[in-house]
């Protein structure tokens, strides 16, 4: 029998357990932010009384975000995650939430339409050791800076303009916890884009950065290839931003997988030429 439960700092080994099964670069960190953001929308599985599936969904607002699907591949095919799905559906109605997103992989895509998610555009994910890359073609000053404690107002701004959610609930956090790793895009005295980033288990994950302009946008991800060279890094962008690419080309890492990002509910357009970097699969 399946049974669904809210999930615990107690169930947080299972979660690493899970994710290191499935090849994914969470840590501990990226599991307490969940619980802290939404504690009733962190679900555990259970099989005849054993814990094996974990599942989250956040809500932003009017958008929630369904992520960390992950089942014990020992049980898989016995609809352990469609019924942590129909879980997570159910809370995220209770919450309000009248778009319902999440990017999926080829293995989850066939579950995710059966419940009525439809695609929406395709993620690349570039990884690799970064290596040194040229500068942007502007002739404009690059204008990036540590952001402050003040800038947060309008980093939270932008974010919401470019995404179309208020994600700030996350933000706030990732970025209370590691503020240095902040970075702004300058522009006329005003703030027209920004950069983060979380260190994972296998690789530092690069993004969010969203900006509002290709200038801003190049230069805040020139500037982090740049600060992290040398170290493992995965890339998340939408597969058909060009400029964007076009920097990981010349940047020494190469796509190695592929996410789709999928809606139910009343459809999100988020302005994708904004989207420098996803935050990853968790919370887009």
């Amino acid at each position: 029998m399946i049974c669904i439960r809210r999930m615990t700092a107690h169930d947080l080994p299972l979660g690493m357990r899970l994710k290191s099964q499935a090849g994914w670069n969470q840590t501990q960190a990226d599991w307490r932010r969940f619980l802290a953001m939404q504690p009733e929308g962190c679900l555990v599985a259970e099989l005849d009384g054993v814990a094996v599936g974990t599942g989250a969904v956040t809500a932003f607002e009017s958008v929630a975000w369904i992520s960390m699907v992950l089942v014990e591949q020992s049980v898989r095919g016995r609809g352990i995650g469609k019924a942590l799905l129909n879980q997570a559906l159910e809370l995220a109605a209770e919450l309000g939430c009248a778009s319902i997103r999440l990017d999926a992989t080829a293995l989850g895509q066939p579950l995710y339409e059966s419940l009525g998610f439809v695609p929406q555009y395709e993620l690349t994910r570039y990884a690799g050791v970064a290596g040194p890359v040229g500068s942007t073609s502007s002739s404009a000053p690059i204008a990036v800076r540590v952001a402050r404690s003040a800038d947060w107002p309008a980093i939270l701004h932008v974010d919401n303009v470019i995404t179309g959610t208020q994600r700030s609930k996350f933000l706030s956090r990732l970025f209370a916890e590691d503020p240095a790793a902040v970075r702004v895009f300058e522009h006329g005295h005003r703030i027209t884009g920004y950069f983060t980033l979380r260190h994972g288990s296998d690789a530092v994950q690069l993004g969010p950065c969203i900006a509002e302009t290709d200038e801003a946008g190049s230069a805040l991800i020139l500037d982090a290839l740049s600060r992290y060279a040398g170290n493992r890094v995965y890339w998340d962008l939408p597969s058909d931003h060009f400029a964007a690419v076009q920097i990981a080309k010349s940047a020494s890492v190469s796509p190695q997988r592929q996410f789709l990002r999928m809606c139910r509910g009343v459809g999100v357009n988020e302005n994708r030429n904004g989207l420098w970097a996803s935050s990853g699969p968790e919370l887009g």
